[in-house]
């Protein structure tokens, strides 16, 4: 895919007024090259400096713009590298105990994972209490970054009780933990509690996914349990807000 583009020429909108704000004209056309395919996924968008010249709009307008853009998850950010077309968005299922190796392989994407730190960890007492264990166990704590095409869209964190896998942290963790809980602990979990919520990404996970803290974002925190009722996994995962579709499919009881 080329990386340079020429700048768009300036357009107003149909339907917007001489007076209306330039920076929506400006987002409606953007938003409109995009929607037609002349800026395709992953495409980079022009630079500020050619936004402007092709709109003779001002630097502060073309900013609204673009973090309008930013918002809507139409388009993200590479630090030092400019604007991007934004891919398009995993559908995850909050219902599965399906690994992120699977699901993302099933779209038809390429998954990617790398392992940041691997320790263990005194359980604090808000673990503690999850797990129900005395605060101060030690507890496995894993760290991940998790890419989907080459594109760092989630950092995670993860306990697991060593009770349950003792020797976890001798393995290499670069692939599915899920496939490694099953296989070799004999672990299969029964029910995930989800929770979900929008976030600005803290710092941690600001930098392990090339973003500046604050860059919008969605908190997963998921909780799996197995048939007895026993805590196998706390995992709680930031993801960029543009990366992921949450998709449940539930009957409906009266």
């Amino acid at each position: 895919m080329p990386s340079k583009t020429e700048p768009l020429s300036w357009t107003r909108t149909p339907g917007t007024t001489s007076d209306g704000p330039q920076y929506l004209a400006l987002r409606d056309q953007i938003a409109l090259n995009i929607e037609k395919g002349n800026l395709p996924p992953g495409a980079k968008l022009p630079s500020e400096r050619q936004l402007q010249i092709g709109s003779n709009a001002a630097r502060g307008t073309i900013r609204e713009a673009l973090f309008q853009l930013e918002a809507e998850g139409l388009i993200y950010r590479r630090d030092r590298s400019g604007w991007y077309v934004s891919p398009p968005a995993v559908t995850y299922d909050p219902m599965r105990w399906a690994g992120f190796m699977t699901y993302v392989t099933e779209q038809g994407r390429t998954p990617t994972t790398e392992t940041l730190s691997k320790n263990g960890m005194p359980a604090s007492s808000a673990l503690a209490d999850i797990f129900r264990v005395a605060p101060g166990t030690t507890l496995h704590t894993i760290r991940r970054r998790r890419l989907i095409d080459g594109r760092p869209v989630l950092a995670e964190r993860i306990i697991v009780d060593p009770a349950l896998a003792p020797d976890l942290l001798s393995h290499s963790l670069d692939g599915s933990l899920t496939h490694i809980l099953t296989t070799h602990y004999g672990v299969t979990v029964a029910r995930n509690r989800v929770d979900m919520q929008p976030c600005a990404l803290v710092k941690e996970a600001a930098d392990a996914l090339g973003v500046k803290s604050g860059t919008p974002g969605l908190l997963v925190v998921r909780t799996s349990l197995d048939a007895s009722g026993r805590v196998v996994e706390y995992d709680q995962e930031y993801w960029r807000h543009d990366a992921i579709r949450v998709h449940v499919d539930l009957n409906v009881r009266a």
